[in-house]
């Protein structure tokens, strides 16, 4: 019988502190946003332990993740990136940070925020989500697209009834239990 991640990340301190205090809650922040979606992408094909332990090389590499700093790096603040020790130098995920935080700049000119364009789509079936990102942002598989949903209350199934977080994340109104998909 596999753990549950309730269950999994009592036994881990980072993992711990992720659940707890932020896995599930729902984030309407553009650089939170944009650090989840990196930390999601930045995570295939690696453990989530491997990303958090980078996750403050990350905020320091990509400027707190401020979508116009980001959106306007070049051919020298990429090669910075994969040279920084702090993050998980892979180019692919590297160029993909940065073309989204470009996307996402063009999203906010349109919807007012990454966490408007989520509201306008939601809810959505995991499957057409997952076509969504896709067509709009790079490096965006179906499991990191659901991992993102989840993490940031877009999608159901974070934490298990019975564990103590997701009643207060319940008292926060994540999307996905204000607006559910039907028939789900």
């Amino acid at each position: 019988m596999s753990l549950t991640y309730c269950e999994y990340a009592q036994t881990r301190p980072l993992h711990k502190l992720y659940h707890d205090t932020e896995y599930g809650f729902p984030i309407r922040d553009d650089p939170m946003l944009l650090e989840r979606l990196t930390l999601e992408i930045a995570q295939a094909g690696l453990s989530w332990e491997t990303v958090l332990k980078k996750r403050a090389g990350y905020a320091r590499a990509f400027e707190g993740f401020d979508l116009d700093i980001a959106a306007n790096y070049g051919p020298e603040e990429e090669a910075r990136l994969l040279a920084d020790v702090g993050i998980i130098r892979n180019r692919l995920k590297v160029k993909a940070t940065i073309e989204n935080a470009r996307r996402l700049t063009t999203i906010r000119g349109s919807h007012g925020s990454f966490a408007g364009w989520l509201d306008t789509h939601h809810p959505l079936t995991p499957d057409d989500w997952q076509k969504l990102f896709k067509k709009t942002f790079l490096f965006t598989g179906g499991e990191i697209v659901r991992s993102f949903l989840l993490s940031t209350g877009y999608l159901p199934g974070a934490h298990d009834e019975g564990c103590s977080v997701y009643a207060e994340i319940i008292t926060l109104r994540p999307p996905w239990r204000e607006r559910p998909l039907e028939n789900a």
